[in-house]
């Protein structure tokens, strides 16, 4: 079938196999083409099928040689009907994976479920033995809670007073005001329990009740705090509450796995086009003038450029981890230079619909947009019939 991008507001509802695989080819040949990284041998993966998950997954096969184990949510393709893009992304990954003799299965399932903790707990005894690196990257709006059963919905609300500012509509490129009203009831207690620290900390449990995790171990998982302007909806709004729980998590999860002399740790990454981010108001506009003065400045970097940063110049090198105040990892220093910010927040207070294709870079994060589902791809032609039926290598194991 030949494939076109059909969206709706901030999702596109197809994905395109070709695309998906040419971009992760463009990420292995990235980290392909930096030194060798002195990294795990075995890592796991939860939330391994797009954005930083992918680069994790991708970086550690690809950039230090590991065995890796991938967790992911994404539906298959039916006849008709292309799979969700996180699908491609994986089969291509084992595809290439398999190719360069790297070991590589993935688990298709909902990593909050007990009955997926305990696959990946069988797969790594039966294969893998112990687990040096654990890549916590998950972003679902839902989760059902695997104790009780109570399904959770996250909510993105700013929390105490409406919040009100400029967003963007990145398809037709119109400024407009936007106002979001608090978060009410229990929304931050159900966006922590969603998108907070306690799904982590179980997988970590589990993985240590049955001995998998190796001497030193480390556990990474992804934040992100942004500048003054999204503050109200992010990091101070339920999002925000929810980040917090994480962070504070890893403590609880170093302690934890004092026996075995594991870390956890918080990496703060950058603004980056996602399937998540696409959906807060404000950040598209936000991420349109920050690329702009990034790509300026020379030191616009995507998900596969933060990862690979991330392994080879924080987590895996001779010294000491650098910290912050807090004991987070800061890769997204680049982002938040004082330069930087003072530009984009310039920038900022004059966009309007009229000058935003001149002082943003919308043409930028529309592409970043349809990449993420395998459209707009450099290389890829469009025009022609592809199989949309394409199954995971490791599933024929």
């Amino acid at each position: 079938m030949i494939i076109e991008p059909r969206t709706r507001g901030f999702i596109c509802l197809t994905s395109h196999p070709t695309g998906c695989a040419q971009n992760v080819k463009n990420q292995i040949e990235y980290v392909k083409s930096k030194d060798k990284i002195k990294g795990p041998k075995k890592v796991l993966v939860i939330g391994s099928s797009t954005g930083f998950g992918l680069a994790s997954r991708i970086t550690s096969g690809f950039g230090s040689d590991a065995a890796t184990i991938g967790v992911f949510f994404d539906k298959p393709a039916s006849e008709g009907r292309p799979a969700s893009p996180g699908y491609y992304n994986t089969a291509a990954f084992e595809k290439e994976a398999h190719k360069a003799g790297l070991y590589a299965k993935s688990i298709n399932g909902d990593a909050f479920s007990n009955d997926i903790k305990q696959q990946v707990v069988n797969l790594i005894k039966e294969d893998l033995g112990q687990i040096d690196l654990v890549i916590y990257s998950l972003a679902s709006p839902v989760r059902t809670h695997p104790e009780t059963g109570k399904r959770y919905k996250s909510v993105l609300k700013p929390i105490g007073e409406v919040f009100t500012n400029k967003t963007v509509d990145f398809h037709t490129g119109k400024v407009s005001e936007i106002s979001i009203n608090p978060a009410e009831g229990e929304d931050v207690e159900n966006t922590i329990t969603v998108m907070g620290g306690e799904d982590w900390k179980m997988w970590m449990d589990a993985l240590n009740a049955e001995n998998l995790l190796s001497e030193g171990a480390t556990t990474v998982a992804y934040s992100y705090i942004g500048p003054e302007v999204t503050k109200p909806v992010y990091r101070n709004g339920t999002i925000g509450a929810a980040k917090d729980h994480l962070e504070a998590t890893a403590f609880e999860i170093t302690d934890a796995l004092k026996s075995v002399g594991a870390k956890a740790y918080v990496s703060v990454n950058k603004a980056l086009v996602t399937q998540a981010s696409s959906a807060i108001p404000v950040i598209p506009l936000y991420i349109s003038l920050l690329y702009k003065v990034m790509k300026e400045k020379g030191t616009h970097e995507g998900c596969i450029e933060q990862i690979q940063r991330l392994y080879s110049q924080r987590l895996f090198t001779e010294g000491t981890i650098p910290l912050d105040e807090k004991g987070r990892i800061r890769i997204d220093d680049w982002e938040m230079a004082e330069d930087v910010q003072k530009e984009v927040i310039a920038l900022w207070e004059s966009a309007t619909t009229e000058n935003l294709t001149e002082i943003g870079d919308l043409e930028g994060y529309s592409n970043d947009f349809y990449n993420l589902f395998g459209f707009k791809v450099d290389g890829v032609n469009y025009d022609v019939d592809v199989n949309e039926m394409v199954t995971l290598p490791s599933e024929k194991l």
